[in-house]
């Protein structure tokens, strides 16, 4: 499909099917293995914010459930048996103070034989189908007294059924691309937004984050992860959400913010830089460096190779940008041997990506010693998706130690203190793996990755979404 055309409800809903039909067949396999013949998916249940009050936080669906359905309402299951078309009980019941989200798109229903009904209904026909199964039903989701009270506590998320269930969520079918095309089409959106604006003048990271909530059209609930808005010295806090609410001067700006379509996220980082002086020039020129490095990586992600590799090979990659601009007078090897990279990129090159952001499936093997922040330890395989983002940042307590240390030497520390009050440069896009290379579903909306901002110009495809 045309990546700038928007997929209509028929292509969605045919897409849709093929991804059930797969998900039905790859599950019965599962359950078979598992000795089951009956899979309660339950969406889950609104958490309270506190135990002081009666505030709950917005419903996060189950995974689980939402692989098959991106409907996000609380107390429903969906029911998956061999041989059975997967059953969707679906609560309504009249709620004054509440009202669930309506679903975003029709394209689902289809796949679903759907009951609809009270909470008393729903539960007498679920706990007739449990008992039914004879000791051979397994219930997944985070309400445990639903689980009770269908008579399957004590089969409520057993860890082997889950981790074999999150296998089936590590390579994506072409609906799920379609959905993660769609979610970085949104969130390009509310980038391109943000980068204009930070040309145009001074705003607060508050001003900036609801700026982007506006351009993508989400509540703040609905975005995959609270957005990073980070200006200038803001920018070496790696999860930077505590906001700002004055407007004052600044010559750069990091954000890492994305949206989601039918459950499925996006998750993007652009850096931008502006204005004058020996300063801004250095770290113009390193955002560059990350730009060009990212996009390296990018291109050499392919099925086969291990992404703890692709994750070396950028700290290689981070040593030479640091030698380019100045920062770092040793050898690139050296600086990757005496841990120097790993104080300016501390963080691993990505992670899976799907319906959650740090989405499972990618690591289940730990990561050696000196990468312990990765989350993909996988061996890259087709309709993989995963992010790749590499950084630099000057985060004092990181370079301390180096400052007084035997390599001290080999690091421009005043210029390191210049290029701290730019906090630090993160370039992000998302890919999905081919048999002969990447498609970077970024790119194909937000082709430029940082530096200079400005406008990008808008796909006359999109004038009518």
């Amino acid at each position: 499909m045309n990546p700038s055309t928007l997929p209509t409800l028929a292509q969605l809903g045919s897409l849709h099917g093929e991804h059930c039909r797969w998900l039905q067949r790859d599950t019965e396999v599962v359950l078979r293995e598992h000795g089951l013949d009956t899979l309660f998916l339950h969406s889950g249940t609104p958490q309270k914010r506190t135990s002081f009050d009666d505030i709950y936080w917005p419903l996060r669906p189950s995974p689980w459930f939402m692989h098959w359905a991106p409907l996000a309402e609380a107390g429903c299951t969906l029911i998956v048996r061999p041989g059975h078309k997967p059953l969707l009980l679906r609560l309504r019941e009249f709620d004054f103070w509440e009202a669930p989200p309506a679903p975003e798109s029709d394209h689902f229903w289809a796949a679903f034989e759907v009951r609809e009904g009270s909470r008393a209904a729903l539960l007498a026909e679920a706990k007739s189908i449990a008992s039914s199964a004879s000791g051979r039903a397994a219930f997944i989701g985070d309400d445990l007294a639903a689980a009770r009270e269908l008579g399957l506590g004590e089969a409520a998320n057993p860890p082997s059924l889950m981790r074999a269930l999150d296998v089936l969520r590590v390579t994506k079918s072409p609906y799920e691309e379609l959905c993660l095309a769609e979610a970085n089409r949104r969130a390009s959106v509310g980038h391109d937004e943000l980068r204009a604006l930070f040309a145009a003048g001074d705003l607060p990271e508050l001003q900036l984050h609801l700026s982007y909530l506006r351009a993508t059209s989400q509540d703040d609930s609905e975005t995959p992860y609270k957005n990073i808005v980070a200006l200038g010295a803001h920018a070496a806090t790696l999860h930077h959400v505590s906001y700002e609410k004055r407007a004052a001067p600044s010559l750069s700006l990091l954000v890492d913010a994305g949206a989601s379509f039918a459950g499925y996220c996006s998750d993007i980082t652009r850096t931008w830089v502006k204005g004058g002086g020996a300063g801004a020039s250095v770290f113009a020129a390193l955002v560059a460096q990350v730009e060009a490095l990212q996009q390296k990586l990018c291109g050499e992600a392919r099925p086969g190779r291990e992404y703890e590799s692709l994750h070396d090979e950028a700290h290689q990659l981070v040593a030479e940008a640091l030698r380019t601009v100045g920062v770092a007078k040793v050898s690139a090897a050296e600086l990757v041997s005496s841990g120097l990279t790993r104080a300016f990129f501390p963080h691993g090159l990505g992670h899976s990506l799907g319906l959650v952001c740090h989405d499972v499936g990618c690591a289940l093997k730990a990561p050696r010693a000196e990468n312990a922040w990765l989350r993909n330890t996988s061996v890259i395989a087709e309709r993989q998706t995963f992010t790749i983002e590499p950084g630099v940042y000057f985060i004092d307590a990181l370079l301390a130690p180096f400052r007084a240390g035997p390599h001290a030497s080999g690091i421009d520390w005043a210029l390191c203190d210049e290029l701290a009050k730019f906090g630090g440069v993160r370039i992000e896009d998302d890919v999905v793996v081919g048999a002969r290379g990447v498609r970077n579903l970024t790119r194909e909306r937000l082709p430029q990755g940082g530096g200079a901002p400005g406008r990008t110009q808008p796909d006359p495809a999109l004038a009518s979404r």
